[in-house]
């Protein structure tokens, strides 16, 4: 993959997918006010795109004795990008750089269990996951894609890797709105009759009933200041209200849940509730008792896209069980399953905050999860002698420019 092509590939993407759909859309309800309380919770699962997606294998190995399984739509291994925005963007989504090997970041995933930062790997033996790339997805290379694969059977987890289905960077879903191969707003595609959804919750739960087609539950909205550590959750870049859909079953009876993780640009403060709406995982849940909790990120300085933390922009414990964002999403977890109020967690955070002067709008290259235009605070990615990617803002007028497809030169 190159970023030119990935460049006129957005630039030919256009329209809505024209196909009518051949099953019924059960639009999310409006959301309700209120908290997240305690239900009869049999199993923990995640899901994510894109940097939500990279969130949720990180949630999945810090936290393995929480999770007992994932589904992730693009994204690499366990910490690929290591605490380095230019590894995260040159290496970790394109791979003009080398990065850790599978092996490597095996090891360090048992170091950092040996010292109690994550849980032990031993916990991923036979845990299911659900992997998907599609192969029109020039955002995060399908090399990337495969590293995390490798990593998860290299764990003995039971892995699923559907990486045919000619998709661009996105969730994919049989309601979504964009055409297959496109990677635009709001990053939910539709693909034929293909319905991956179904795939990942039959591969991570075993078969699952069809899909509602009117949905009976509740979409509770909530302060996520209350579970993010120190209670203030923009300060950790994420946003002030989530949400969770609860079916009606899971009032009175067991229920599975999923914690799923929206990309870049996916956040609710600007695309609202589209893949709430889109992800096809309500109308699933309604019929096989499962809770969806949907956490929300948002901006902050050094995330002006809203992305999940997976490179260290908030905080160099971001892959760790403390990790601030990583905590807050626990925090959730614990308080819809157990009583009570959620723990406290206490972690120590990094943040940068760089010069305010910005040279570089956003235009709607999105969802590239750690943003090909961000490499160093201070510096721009353009393409060619006057193209700025702008999908990150920047702070000073300093530029790095392609000259050549697999050579970055600074001006």
């Amino acid at each position: 993959m190159r970023l030119r092509n990935a460049l006129v590939a957005l630039a030919a993407a256009t329209g809505l997918a024209a196909a009518s759909l051949s099953i019924s859309l059960a639009a999310v309800p409006p959301p309700q006010p209120g908290a997240l309380t305690k239900y009869d919770v049999t199993g923990t699962y995640v899901s994510g795109v894109s940097s939500g997606g990279y969130l949720a294998n990180q949630l999945h190995v810090a936290y393995s004795s929480v999770f007992q399984g994932a589904g992730i739509f693009s994204a690499g291994a366990y910490d690929c990008a290591q605490n380095n925005v230019n590894t995260a963007l040159l290496a970790c989504m394109d791979t003009f750089q080398p990065r850790k090997t599978p092996a490597e970041l095996e090891q360090l995933t048992r170091t950092r269990a040996a010292a109690g930062t994550v849980d032990s790997p031993g916990n991923l033996s036979g845990d299911p996951v659900w992997l998907f790339h599609g192969s029109a997805d020039d955002t995060v290379d399908r090399v990337v894609n495969d590293d995390l694969a490798t990593y998860y059977r290299d764990f003995g987890a039971r892995v699923a890797y559907n990486n045919t289905t000619a998709a661009g960077h996105a969730w994919v879903s049989p309601i979504g709105p964009n055409a297959c191969g496109v990677t635009t707003s709001p990053y939910v595609n539709k693909c034929g009759t293909t319905d991956p959804v179904k795939e990942m919750l039959g591969h991570l739960f075993g078969p699952v009933n069809a899909a509602a087609s009117t949905l009976s539950g509740k979409l509770v909205q909530f302060d996520q200041n209350a579970y993010a550590p120190g209670g203030n959750a923009a300060s950790i870049s994420m946003g002030r209200e989530g949400f969770a859909y609860v079916p009606r079953a899971c009032d009175t009876g067991p229920c599975k849940l999923m914690v799923t993780l929206h990309g870049c640009y996916q956040y609710y403060g600007l695309v609202g509730n589209a893949l709430m709406d889109k992800a096809y995982l309500n109308e699933y849940a309604d019929t096989n008792n499962m809770i969806v909790l949907y956490p929300q990120a948002t901006t902050m300085t050094g995330n002006p896209r809203g992305c999940w933390d997976w490179w260290g922009y908030q905080s160099a414990q971001y892959a760790l069980k403390t990790g601030p964002q990583m905590a807050a999403v626990v925090n959730m977890v614990k308080a819809l399953s157990t009583s009570g109020p959620p723990p406290t967690t206490t972690t120590t955070t990094t943040t940068t905050t760089p010069p305010t002067s910005q040279c570089v709008t956003a235009s709607n290259y999105a969802h590239t999860v750690a943003g090909r235009a961000y490499a160093n605070l201070g510096q721009t990615y353009a393409l060619g002698s006057n193209q700025p990617l702008g999908l990150w803002n920047t702070f000073t007028t300093s530029t790095i420019r392609q000259s050549a497809p697999n050579y970055w030169v600074k001006c």
